[in-house]
């Protein structure tokens, strides 16, 4: 038996919090008898709400002609917090033709009793184990998650190697921002789609269905898929090493283009969007509605892999953003919207916007936020509209603490747009303020992090300069700070990481000397940010590793208390290949990286050029100022005005 809860909440619509808080609470008719998928949920498994389906918005299909399997290599609350998968989901189900169903990783209890029981993964909709769909489509957005995916594969009665499945086993393919580099994965995979999703997934979809019809090849359809253009097929290119380690060349084989083009969607504003998303049954990480008002980034931040890979900046317009949130908001019972984009603010119509979706929603109590701001793009009259319905704090992520390493990272803004910005914020009312740095960039030193501290110092002075009619209570500042990773498709994918003892130093450092009242100081694992380094970066020659990993039980590693260093330096060493020798080792400028072969549409010789700049401390302007000639002249880009550096 599955309970269903459907509860009505304020104007008629679904109360989302309820549903919550009924469907999670551990009833026991519920968790002793097999739900409508015929999943069985033993009465010790946590959440078991995770693993129901059933959910509102949700479909469910009878008639259609291909089946694709939307995997995410995480548990129930990461996935379906994530933008892409949901907007895939609805638009595939939006066609007729086309049925998509949900898998997620089940945690580890219930990892244990579906392995114990011989059960194998399947999907949230109907049941179907992950073997019987047409095509398996993985979500990697995240290095952390590749032994993940080999656990679902595994899981769902699916060989994990691409060379051990015939015509009999789904199409494996992937997609998402780790696709810029998916070489350390290339041997578990048919098929990639590197950059963006919605056109690229249809044509994936519609030249399998072709296919199906006229008898199913995989070979074949890979062949077309690969001549097509828009889709990487790893078995047909080959590596060649020099004696040292490093790529010489990737080899096409016959009918692969030598490079393969990223997907890039032109007409933004017109492209679908998600209108009516699955209610989750549990809480998720992003408990509200997303809308994504602009993709890609002007900025040109050396660090920041999306603001290069989504290039170039595409909005949507108001009227069609404010149509699609009454869409969700009515079909949701949701009480926030997020606009999501690389920087908000930035978005030309931001203050039109905020102030039309809160005289449409503020009755209703729908808050609005903007999770991702740039200082020098905050305007007080925004961060007063979006304190209407409640209270919120605000983000802000500098980088770093001094001018000069501010430059190195071309960031673009100065100390005195910082604290003019947080200045302006108290004043409106806020007196909570999360600020993201970044420590081990290069050139970096211990006057930097000084830096740090000095700037939280003077934020907390600026809160207590404020008129005590305008404060809010006492002054909470969140401090987090980031690992350097370097990064594919990025100015710094030639940098060095800083070694495990120097970012240790630097965080016991930052620990100590920010240790006041009011602040909060908070850093990631360092060990987590290595290995992440490693396989950004990563050949061909990983596969063998993250697969040794696998079979010693790795899965879920994004999970700290999943995740054993020492293991995988053993195992790096089983395979004789140093770990080191990828993430901290610089590169040369002539060096070949493992990815050159799918093309972002980024010219390498711009991507140099821009590390050279931030070696000199040199800044490079907005692209929407000054054209940088990165490449993507005449591809999809309206930036440009012929001009060059």
């Amino acid at each position: 038996m599955l309970i269903r809860v459907k509860p009505a909440g304020p104007f008629g619509k679904p109360s989302v919090r309820l549903t919550y808080y009924l469907i999670d609470a551990k009833i026991s008719l519920m968790l002793t008898e097999r739900n409508d998928t015929g999943r069985m949920i033993p009465p010790e498994i946590e959440k078991p709400a995770r693993y129901t389906g059933g959910e509102l918005n949700s479909v469910i299909k009878t008639e259609y002609e291909l089946d694709f399997g939307f995997c995410f290599p995480d548990i129930y609350e990461i996935g379906m917090s994530h933008v892409g998968l949901n907007l895939l989901y609805e638009l595939l189900n939006s066609r007729e033709n086309v049925f998509a169903e949900r898998y997620f990783a089940p945690w580890k209890d219930m990892a244990d009793s579906m392995k114990e029981r011989g059960e194998l993964l399947s999907s949230l909709e109907t049941g179907r184990p992950l073997k019987d769909t047409d095509i398996a489509g993985f979500n990697i957005s995240y290095e952390m998650c590749y032994t993940t995916i080999l656990d679902m594969l595994d899981m769902g009665g699916i060989p994990v190697l691409a060379s051990q499945r015939d015509d009999s086993y789904p199409v494996i393919v992937g997609g998402g921002s780790c696709v810029v580099n998916p070489e350390p994965v290339a041997d578990f995979f048919d098929v990639f789609v590197p950059g963006d999703g919605e056109e690229a997934i249809l044509r994936l979809c519609d030249i399998y269905i072709k296919h199906k019809k006229k008898g199913f090849s995989k070979s074949a359809y890979l062949r077309e898929l690969a001549e097509t253009g828009g889709f990487y097929v790893p078995s047909m290119y080959t590596v060649n090493y020099h004696p040292d380690g490093r790529v010489a060349k990737t080899v096409a084989l016959e009918g692969a283009p030598e490079k393969v083009e990223r997907n890039i969607l032109t007409d933004f504003d017109g492209a679908f969007m998600i209108t009516r998303p699955v209610v989750p049954f549990v809480n998720t990480v992003h408990d509200r509605c997303t809308l994504e008002i602009m993709r890609g980034c002007t900025r040109g931040c050396r660090f920041c892999q999306a603001g290069y890979i989504y290039r170039p900046v595409r909005e949507r317009s108001a009227e069609r953003i404010l149509r699609e949130a009454e869409s969700v908001i009515d079909s949701t019972g949701y009480d926030e919207i997020s606009l999501a984009s690389l920087s908000s603010g930035d978005y030309s119509e931001i203050n039109k916007l905020v102030g039309d979706l809160l005289d449409r929603f503020e009755e209703r109590r729908v808050s609005v936020s903007l999770p991702s701001m740039r200082v020098d793009s905050f305007a007080p009259e925004v961060a007063e509209k979006l304190q209407r319905v409640r209270q919120t704090g605000l983000t802000f992520a500098p980088e770093a603490g001094s001018q000069r390493l501010r430059d190195v990272i071309n960031k673009n803004i100065t100390e005195e747009d910082i604290l003019g910005t947080v200045r302006e914020a108290f004043a409106s009312g806020i007196n909570t303020v999360k600020l993201y740095f970044m420590i081990g960039l290069p050139t970096e030193t211990y006057e930097d992090l000084d830096g740090i501290v000095d700037l939280v110092k003077k934020i907390k002075g600026l809160y207590y300069e404020t008129p005590k009619e305008l404060r809010n209570g006492m002054i909470r500042i969140n401090v987090s700070a980031s690992n350097f990773v370097p990064k594919p498709q990025t100015p710094f994918q030639w940098c060095a990481q800083n070694r495990k003892e120097e970012l240790l130093s630097k965080q016991d450092y930052l620990f100590k000397n920010l240790k006041m009242k009011g602040v909060k100081f908070s850093c990631h694992d360092v060990d987590t940010s290595f290995m992440e380094a490693v396989l950004a970066r990563g050949d061909r020659r990983m596969s063998r590793v993250i697969l040794d990993a696998y079979k010693k039980g790795c899965r879920l590693e994004s999970w700290s208390e999943n995740f054993d260093i020492n293991l995988w330096r053993k195992l790096f060493a089983k395979n004789d290949l140093d770990p080191s020798w990828y993430a901290c080792r610089e590169r040369g400028e002539d060096e070949v990286f493992p990815f050159e072969h799918i093309d972002y549409l980024i010219d390498r010789a711009y991507l140099w050029k821009e590390y050279s700049r931030a070696i000199a401390s040199e800044t490079t302007d907005d692209c929407r100022k000054h054209c940088m000639a990165c490449g993507l002249q005449g591809k999809g880009c309206n930036m440009h005005k012929g001009e060059k550096v």
